[in-house]
């Protein structure tokens, strides 16, 4: 049995291409500014890819910030999409995306990411306590 709590839900839907020239236009200060050095390097890992990973993971850090309401208390590297060695991708909160989740008493996220053609997308569902979700 799960236990109670209310949940929340973002999405996001990003152009690949889009990315695709913010990394042509503005190259590594782009990439640090928005992702972590784990983020940076999984993308990197397929050159042929990189675009459309990094796409997914930003419309991961935006679904974030909508499912937990985080506007003006993150940075986008406070939100790390990590990949597990089954494929399996999860949300990492550090930093201010970490204080405002605890204070708003989430306690489990979980992350769906897709791609097709030049969008990618991403769902979070954000588990809160019962006393704090309302």
């Amino acid at each position: 049995m799960t236990e109670p709590g209310t949940l929340r839900v973002g999405i996001d839907l990003v152009q690949v291409s889009r990315v695709a020239e913010s990394l042509e236009r503005f190259g590594d200060r782009f990439l640090r500014r928005v992702f972590t050095e784990r983020e940076v390097a999984y993308a990197s890992a397929d050159p042929a890819q990189t675009a459309e990973r990094l796409a997914a993971r930003f419309a991961a850090k935006e679904a974030t910030l909508k499912a937990l309401d985080l506007a003006d208390r993150m940075t986008w590297r406070d939100v790390e999409v990590r990949r597990a060695p089954s494929g399996a991708c999860a949300v990492e909160l550090s930093g201010g995306a970490a204080r405002a989740a605890a204070q708003s008493g989430a306690f489990e996220l979980a992350l769906s990411l897709s791609h097709e053609g030049d969008y990618a997308a991403a769902v979070v569902v954000a588990r809160l306590s019962p006393e704090r979700g309302s």
